[in-house]
């Protein structure tokens, strides 16, 4: 049996020992410290020399934790400029005002959050006092991620400056009058203040590293530079539980993102309790970022505590603090002196003896109100180190409390998330903690007043001199004006007109192709972005590799594997691409970062995301709702799409529902298009409208998601004729009839309207064939580019009649006087078609890829969800059998014959 207490084989056994007897000398050292002062002084003593080590550069695994005491010492703390007590007066006025709105807006049962901003006021104020650039200054100034549930606190301060009234305020969570603010950052409600919707938690941290990223791209490429551009998060902790939070940390360290600060409040809570009830969170996320590479600063305790570490001789408070639970912390907020006395001190006979020289009012001081995140000068202190870093992203834990200044019914309450109001008694003690010159006689009928100073009044004269001082108001969001981007050469998007003749060419293919001519052109090719989740060989974009170089802040550091052929793996510090690794949602972050830099940096970038269609919108919605809301521009691709086109690869990868989701976006304009001129009449489309002249009225702020297909096939010319263009557009234009298909129908022969979407048009095609020559049926053959855009025009219209308008949906429209019943078929589930089905006159069928998908052939897969040439044909003889058109006996012979 192995003795628990040997010495373990470890690493250091591969490595010769050049000298056996210091080794062994070392080692007797710390044996002798264990025995005559205790394992706590031979653990300082180790992690002290361990810190000494890398100081000097040595390379040794990094600590991952140090003790729970504040990373800069109050001797090292540099002064605070500019007022501390002006800064203090300003900080009550909008806690005030906060906690004000809020509760007005509860009259009204609208909710809002009172107690996250409460803790991180002072986490807000000193940045905007003292450090967040705005954005008329030299530059972009910094991006701003506001941690959601403290929107309250930013709309306090937009008051105070001048920005907002009364009004808005009482408007708070009630925008339909049309004077409102919005519940949390939304820039599509509010686009003048804010920049990043972020309280779909996760997505902001998320979001922030790339943003800080597509920064470094930007000046790298040449496009602008921002380097002077500085990110900060504003997370809570119980936010660094969701997986997005922490997904890209180690891409942060590793390209050395030092313009990038996540300000994480540790108030030990959650929504309903504590973060880490028998844990330590902030020992969790500082061992979680030191081990990927970032500088950790923790801010954890206020002056208040001075006295106590200086009496701490033995280290055993230090000690304590590090084994008390974040539960039991949150339990101290809320007790006696005489409670913490015996529970927190009482634990060691040192600790005990500290205690006597303590005053209750002392000990009530530091477990009650003494927070590192609660006084201006350690938030400096922190912040300071933070920007001053060089080589890594930095993330500052700074504790709070949940609720701080709210009162004692507040305070580290489980419940104070859900607390939407203060009592009028409450305000009163509160005002009188904030020493905020409101009377009595200003609470009007029990109704909480707002409180300001005035507008010449020394404290907003001193924020507005700051602000200017730092580059003007924040958060901001300025929408430039921005001259059009030229459209490209007509040349790159009409040479698809002509077809491929006798070559197969699957429509990814022809997006590829498309995309190679525009990146080419001389004014607007160095604003696409590529982003590719480690796919594009898949999507057979590997020939951009050398030509447009992949980006990376290293360059090429290596000589590549494939170096000496014509298409090698070519990275460069300034490459078009982003590859991202197998990351669907650092994609989509990137995708975010570069669609809104219209507005974020004033330069109108172009983004394509290409990813596998099952892997967009049913991994990463929440993102693409996210990129409707920051008002994002560009193309989503959702390549190797459909149901059954993707052989083999079974339902994990069979998308037949990515359209579904994405029509449940208001932004997304959603395409699904058959043919490779297709392609390029939506996208010169799209770049207009997102990108040139808009059209009176028409949203610029939109983005395009189309569906390609891997299944090469020959790529028709473009019909001839009036209005194809604008049915592509729309939605739906007849690709051909039985006629000028050459199909010769006879005079009198039953006919139908078959609309097919993306590849299924083929099926339909070669349906249309089989119902000529074998059942005397004539077929016209309609493109549905997008069921979705007919579906909005339709709803529209609907809209307009109820106004008194009348107008007719484009749908009926463009089927107006076509002869037969219609049958739609695409390679998703039938819902996708049967959007559409209320607004057609004629009688109404559709087949789809309903269910799971599955691996096998295509054509196994299409007879296995009965979308294939035949079951259509089946499908369209029983609607025409219904109406009397042909024989009932038809659709059994059909049936039989077919062997379905």
């Amino acid at each position: 049996m192995t003795d628990p207490n040997a010495i373990q084989p470890s690493a250091l056994d591969q490595l010769p020992d050049r000298d056996p007897e210091e080794t062994a000398e070392w080692q007797a050292s710390l044996d002798a410290v264990t025995r005559e002062a205790g394992p706590h002084r031979a653990a300082y003593l180790m992690r002290r020399t361990l810190e000494r080590a890398e100081a000097g550069g040595i390379a040794l695994p990094k600590l991952l934790e140090t003790d729970y005491v504040n990373s800069i010492p109050t001797s090292a703390e540099p002064a605070l400029p500019g007022d501390p007590e002006m800064e203090a007066r300003i900080t009550a006025w909008n806690r005030w005002n906060a906690a004000a709105m809020v509760t007005r807006g509860a009259k009204h049962g609208v909710g809002g959050h009172i107690a996250t901003f409460a803790s991180a006021a002072w986490l807000y104020e000193t940045g905007f006092n003292h450090f967040f650039k705005g954005k008329e200054g030299d530059g972009s100034g910094d991006q701003l991620y506001i941690q959601g549930h403290a929107s309250p606190g930013i709309y306090a301060r937009a008051f105070l400056d001048g920005r907002l009234t009364e009004a808005h305020l009482d408007n708070f969570r009630q925008e339909a009058g049309g004077n409102g603010l919005p519940s949390y950052p939304h820039p599509r409600r509010l686009p003048w203040l804010w920049e990043f919707p972020t309280v779909s938690m996760g997505l902001g941290p998320l979001s922030a590293i790339y943003q800080a990223r597509f920064n470094r791209y930007l000046t790298n490429r040449g496009i602008k530079d921002v380097s002077a551009s500085h990110v900060w998060a504003f997370l809570g902790d119980g936010e660094m539980d969701e997986p997005e939070s922490t997904a890209a940390l180690a891409l942060a360290s590793r390209e050395g993102l030092d313009n990038l600060t996540f300000v994480i409040n540790c108030n030990l809570q959650r929504l309903d309790g504590p973060v880490r009830a028998n844990f330590k969170i902030v020992q969790e996320l500082e061992a979680q970022f030191r081990g990927a590479g970032w500088n950790v600063v923790k801010t954890l305790w206020g002056s208040a505590w001075d006295e106590l570490f200086a009496l701490d001789t033995t280290g055993a408070l230090v000690r304590r603090l590090r084994e008390v639970p974040d539960a039991q912390v949150q339990t101290y907020q809320t007790r006696d002196a005489a409670y913490i006395r015996a529970d927190f001190f009482g634990k060691d006979p040192a600790l005990a003896e500290m205690a006597k020289l303590l005053s209750d009012d002392k000990i009530l001081e530091c477990f009650h109100l003494s927070r590192g995140g609660h006084e201006a000068r350690k938030v400096y202190a922190a912040y300071k180190a933070a920007v001053e870093h060089k080589g890594a992203p930095t993330v500052i834990l700074a504790q709070t409390v949940k609720g701080h200044t709210l009162g004692d019914g507040f305070a580290s309450k489980n419940a104070n998330h859900q607390m939407k109001k203060l009592s009028v008694d409450e305000f009163k003690t509160m005002r009188d903690l904030l020493e905020l010159p409101i009377k009595d006689s200003d609470f009007t009928d029990g109704v909480v007043p707002y409180g300001h100073p005035g507008a010449d009044s020394p404290e907003v004269r001193y924020l507005q001199e700051r602000r200017a001082a730092l580059g003007g108001p924040a958060p901001a969001r300025r929408t430039h004006a921005l001259a059009p981007l030229p459209a490209p050469a007509e040349k790159a998007f009409a040479s698809f007109d002509k077809g491929s003749g006798s070559q197969n060419v699957a429509t990814t293919m022809a997006f590829v192709r498309l995309v190679k001519d525009l990146v080419r052109d001389k004014e607007t090719g160095k604003r696409w972005v590529p982003i590719v989740p480690d796919e594009a060989r898949t999507f057979g974009m590997e020939s951009l590799f050398p030509s447009l170089g992949i980006y990376s802040p290293k360059g090429q550091t290596y000589e590549p594997v494939d170096r000496d052929q014509l298409m090698y793996y070519k990275e460069a510090k300034n490459g078009q691409i982003l590859n991202e690794g197998i990351t669907e949602a650092g994609s989509m972050a990137d995708f975010i970062a570069a669609s809104s830099s219209y507005a974020t940096h004033g330069e109108a970038m172009i983004p394509f995301y290409i990813f596998y269609s099952m892997f967009g919108w049913q991994r990463t919605a929440d993102q693409m709702w996210q990129l409707g809301d920051q008002l994002g521009r560009g193309f989503l691709v959702g390549a190797t799409a459909g149901r059954t086109t993707l052989t083999g690869e079974g339902l994990q990868h069979a998308d037949g529902h990515s359209p579904v989701i994405a029509a449940t976006n208001p932004a997304s304009l959603t395409y699904d298009p058959a043919f490779a001129y297709e392609i390029a009449v939506i996208v010169r489309e799209g770049l207009r409208r997102m990108y040139g002249e808009a059209k009176p009225g028409e949203d610029q702020n939109v983005f395009y998601y189309l569906t390609v297909y891997n299944e090469p096939l020959p790529q028709p010319a473009k019909p001839q004729g009036l209005g194809i263009d604008e049915g592509i557009v729309k939605g739906l234009y007849r690709f051909n009839t039985a006629e000028s298909a050459g199909l010769s129908p006879a005079a009198n022969a039953a006919r139908i309207q078959l609309l097919g979407s993306g590849t299924a048009i083929h099926w339909a095609l070669e349906a249309q064939k089989l119902l000529a020559e074998e059942w005397g049926v004539a077929a016209d053959v309609w493109s549905a580019t997008s069921w979705t855009e007919l579906r909005r025009d339709a709803m529209d219209a609907d809209a307009a009649l109820l106004r008194g308008e009348e107008r007719v949906p484009f749908v009926r429209q463009a089927l107006q006087g076509a002869e037969g019943p219609v049958l739609a078929v695409s390679d998703y589930m039938r819902q996708v078609p049967d959007q559409i089905a209320q607004w057609v006159e004629q009688d109404w069928s559709s087949l789809g890829a309903d269910g799971f998908g599955l691996s096998d052939t295509r054509d196994a897969a299409r007879r296995h969800f009965g979308v294939d040439a035949e079951s259509i044909v089946v499908a369209a003889l029983a609607q025409l059998a219904r109406r009397g058109d042909v024989k009932a006996t038809a659709v059994k012979e059909a049936r039989e014959k077919y062997g379905l």
